[in-house]
């Protein structure tokens, strides 16, 4: 079975927001199966939405819509799919009640331009929304299936659980398609791709590497009639990739380096604090976001300026020493977050970020009772994203020591 997602709204194209539906729904097809090869994005006007349901007919056997079911004039999904079709809109009057009555013990007067959420097709399956006013449609016409989500991220999540994945798990499709991401660090992209050339020429599974802010990941993707196939398919590339990059890699699937932090942490009962000045507060939000952060990580001193490091334990004379940002500076750091939080770790992480020319140096130190360590890392990019990979580098480094890789 072959897919096309097409998300819809304007404000998509115009970048006011960004539409994660799309990686979501990407996500989920190949656990059933489905092969998804286009994403098209229309805005909210009804014959470019036709046109773009019309090309994706053609090509494809499930489309999906996310978005435009809303109760507003530019809301145009459900009239689309009525054109598309060839079947006319009508109101579905236990519907419309089941909306009034929700709508107006939230908001006393329901406005009459709901009824447009109201509207069904004969065709239409309703979908519905336990979270939303806007009620989502299955449609079967002609050997092909149109869903219609809602654009609200929770509501499209919910409904897809819910009310199409148990449909759409139903219809058997010869095959399933796995995936597993394989997440490295401190490797450029480029370096990545000719260290496993020989594993991207294979045809099943395929390898494919791509660039985030944590590092460079690899996807492996693989085709099987069974699940079990699949899995032992891409099993044996990452046993490969493992012993190619194993220095590099810290992670797979949904890890995050903060989360990937947590769980040594917690293995081997210890705590951690940090102290920053360039990263303003990014490495202690990123660590406090992994699940369960309150029982490892005690809190972070942020210290911007001179007399905040000193009213935080730094001894003033290795800021007059060695001046606002430094190597030493950061030890002594580490050394006061651990001292002042009571933990068994303490991170720092300072620097010199310099916006004009997009480049500059990150400062770590590490500290505990039995080991203490600085590290140095060059930095290039715009302000946010130099921040950013201060903070990765300074997670990776605390993971080699927790590993005690280093």
């Amino acid at each position: 079975m072959k897919a096309e997602i097409i998300p819809v709204g304007t404000e998509i194209l115009l970048g006011n927001i960004i539409d994660t539906n799309s990686s979501f729904l990407a996500n989920q097809l190949p656990l059933l199966g489905i092969d998804l090869y286009f994403i098209s994005t229309a805005g909210d006007n009804q014959k470019r939405l036709v046109d773009t349901l019309r090309r994706a007919w053609k090509r494809a056997d499930l489309i999906i819509t996310t978005g435009g079911l809303g109760p507003t004039q530019d809301d145009i999904t459900r009239e689309a799919i009525s054109e598309l079709v060839n079947e006319e809109l009508e109101v579905d009057e236990k519907l419309w009640q089941e909306l009034q009555d929700l709508l107006g013990h939230y908001l006393g007067e329901v406005p009459q331009s709901n009824v447009r959420q109201a509207t069904v097709i004969p065709s239409a399956q309703i979908i519905p929304n336990h979270m939303g006013t806007a009620p989502g449609w299955w449609v079967e016409k002609d050997q092909h299936i149109i869903i219609a989500l809602p654009g609200p991220s929770d509501e499209m999540k919910m409904m897809w659980r819910e009310g199409v994945l148990p449909k759409l798990g139903q219809r058997p499709t010869g095959e399933v398609i796995l995936s597993r991401v394989v997440k490295t660090f401190r490797l450029a992209e480029a370096k990545v791709d000719e260290m496993v050339a020989h594993i991207s020429k294979l045809s099943n599974p395929t390898l494919a590497t791509y660039i985030n802010p944590d590092g460079v990941y690899l996807r492996i993707t693989a085709k099987a009639k069974e699940s079990t196939e699949a899995q032992r398919l891409i099993a044996q590339s990452e046993e490969q990739i493992r012993s190619i990059l194993s220095p590099y890699i810290w992670g797979v699937d949904d890890d995050t380096l903060g989360s990937v932090i947590g769980e040594l942490l917690r293995a081997k009962n210890w705590s951690l604090a940090t102290m920053e000045s360039c990263s303003e507060g990014l490495l202690c939000s990123t660590i406090a976001s992994g699940a369960e952060s309150c029982t490892y990580f005690k809190g972070g001193l942020l210290a911007c300026c001179d007399e905040a490091k000193i009213a935080c334990g730094v001894d003033a004379a290795i800021i007059d020493g060695y001046g606002k940002e430094s190597i030493q500076l950061a030890k002594a750091m580490a050394e006061s977050a651990r001292r002042n939080l009571k933990t068994d770790i303490g991170i720092s992480l300072g620097g010199n970020i310099n916006s004009d020319d997009n480049s500059g140096e990150a400062y770590i130190g590490i500290s505990s009772q039995k080991f203490g360590q600085t590290f140095t890392h060059r930095l290039r990019g715009n302000r946010s994203r130099m921040k950013q990979r201060a903070v990765y580098a300074a997670l990776f480094d605390l993971r080699r020591m927790l590993l005690e890789e280093v």
